[in-house]
């Protein structure tokens, strides 16, 4: 029983420290976050990561991309594909490139250098989604083209990775890269017939059982299901429940799924996995590698958010929001570190710096909350945005 004590430890932190993020300004999650190093082993050392939180802290990003799915607006999504495209391309050529050189200037190989470059072109935004929620930004034209342009982030980089393995991973005979783009495909357009077909049959026919709460029963089996589904066909499993969320969002038990789900998720599952990418935090070695973290840390900012603001710019975004959207790729989360996991598994990732990767990709992840505070446009730079051809007309009707 000593989880229940620790799980109650975390519990009582990440609220406390969120508080305190919100009373200095900040976006509660950025104190969250923060709370994890401190009892961490980095600090304290009072919690220690074990089986227990790695399964919480999975379902927590699941479900938070899952509700992200579910109050994204699929319309607004369509109007800014354009912008997704650019901002996801931005976002990864800049840093591609940018970890590259920067690798290179540090003396590690052409293969170790490539690889960091991908590695920094990575993004996560479940930090992102849940520092939007608190802004009551997640529904912004600057919303939804982030999530949009995290969906293709995902497979670009998965198959950049995939096409690195075949060729440069010790050991790579594995799926050749026509095989892992298939799977790919075969994914998305199984998931959207799903979403489209089989979803909302599982909702109707959950909904006639004579149980309880038989609709938040469905919703989670779609999100586990679709989840499942993507890490099995190579893709991130946030991304299998980000398209489950969008597929409820469209049946009649969007909104009660959605008031049901948010008190599981942010009573227990959410609080956890903040906690645990602070556990991932080590100070051993770092005085040795500081002037690879810190450039790393810089080129991993700077290249992101001018990249994906850019992308923003050339598709019509105002500048203010075009910052925004580029702060908002900015965090690398956990999809940075299972690519460092992999890319050691793999003999991309020299061992020696892999406690420098983990750094900056934490250092990433904090500094995101401020940012996106700090640049997000407020309600009257919104109303001076460029508009869609659809919003001008519904404008004209009204």
């Amino acid at each position: 029983m000593e989880f229940v004590l620790t799980l109650c430890l975390i519990l009582i932190v990440t609220k406390l420290a969120g508080h305190a993020a919100a009373r200095l300004g900040q976006p509660s999650v950025l104190g969250k976050l923060i709370s994890g190093i401190i009892v961490g082993p980095a600090v304290l050392g009072w919690v220690q990561d074990a089986d227990w939180i790695h399964i919480f802290s999975e379902i927590g990003v699941l479900l938070l991309m899952f509700i992200a799915g579910l109050e994204t607006d699929l319309k607004q999504l369509k109007e800014n594909w354009k912008t997704a495209v650019a901002v996801a391309l931005g976002g990864i050529l800049m840093p591609l490139f940018g970890g590259y050189a920067a690798a290179l200037a540090f003396g590690l190989s052409q293969s170790h250098a490539l690889f960091l470059g991908l590695l920094l072109s990575a993004t996560s935004v479940s930090i992102t989604v849940q520092s939007l929620k608190e802004m009551d930004r997640l529904k912004s034209r600057e919303g939804s083209a982030i999530l949009g342009a995290a969906v293709i982030d995902d497979v670009v980089v998965v198959l950049l990775l995939a096409f690195m393995l075949s060729f440069l991973g010790a050991g790579s005979g594995g799926d050749s890269l026509l095989w892992i783009t298939g799977k790919k495909l075969i994914f998305f357009g199984v998931s959207i017939a799903a979403a489209w077909l089989l979803v909302p049959l599982v909702m109707k026919l959950f909904g006639r059982l004579k149980v309880t709460e038989t609709a938040i029963t469905a919703g989670l089996i779609v999100c586990f299901g679709f989840s499942y589904f993507a890490e099995m066909m190579g893709v991130a499993g946030i991304i299998g429940a980000f398209i489950a969320g969008i597929a409820v969002a469209v049946t009649p038990s969007k909104h009660k799924v959605e008031a049901r789900i948010e008190p599981i998720a942010y009573a227990l599952f959410v609080p956890v996995f903040f906690v645990s990418i602070g556990l991932k935090v080590s100070f051993e070695g770092v005085l040795e590698q500081l002037g690879i973290i810190v450039v790393l840390s810089i080129v991993a900012i700077l290249t992101k958010w001018i990249g994906g603001g850019l992308g923003a710019k050339l598709t019509g975004f105002s500048l203010k929001s075009s910052s925004a959207i580029g702060a908002g790729m900015v965090s690398r989360g956990e999809v940075a570190l299972i690519l460092a996991a992999t890319g050691l598994a793999s003999s991309l990732l020299d061992e020696a710096y892999f406690t420098a990767v983990v750094i900056v990709v934490m250092i990433t992840t904090l500094v995101t909350p401020p940012l996106l505070k700090a640049t997000f446009p407020r309600g009257e730079d919104r109303e001076r945005q460029p508009q869609t051809e659809s919003n001008k007309s519904k404008q004209t009707d009204h």
